[in-house]
């Protein structure tokens, strides 16, 4: 067995789209999707921008806020994920607290087929 890290210390900075937060990746499968978890500290911000593929945030730990298409900030917290479909603006980030999320990304990527809203 290997013992493998994905904590922040791990992960690199991302500064695009006036982004703050640090992602360490995980993988990426023969193309078909990659994984990776977003560790967003205090105030900190995934920059609005067009999603590349479909892209499911699953929040895993803390609180922060999401949005979509229309621009308005509606709170995620853990156990809750927000799903973005390939062409989706959309950003997050935090106020006073912090977040982690693991990110799925792919275009097969469809949590409707297993997940409740």
């Amino acid at each position: 067995m290997k013992i493998f890290r994905f904590n922040q210390e791990v992960g690199k900075q991302i500064n695009a789209f006036g982004s703050n937060f640090v992602m360490s990746r995980i993988g990426n499968y023969h193309g078909e999707f990659q994984l990776g978890c977003m560790h967003i500290d205090k105030y900190g911000l995934v920059g609005r921008h067009e999603a590349t593929t479909n892209q499911l945030f699953l929040v895993i730990e803390g609180e922060g806020w999401v949005t979509g298409e229309t621009d308005e900030k509606l709170t995620i917290k853990a156990g809750e994920a927000a799903f973005w479909i390939k062409g989706e603006n959309h950003a997050a980030g935090t106020g006073n607290n912090t977040m982690k999320a693991i990110v799925l990304e792919g275009e097969n990527v469809d949590p409707a087929k297993l997940m409740s809203e």
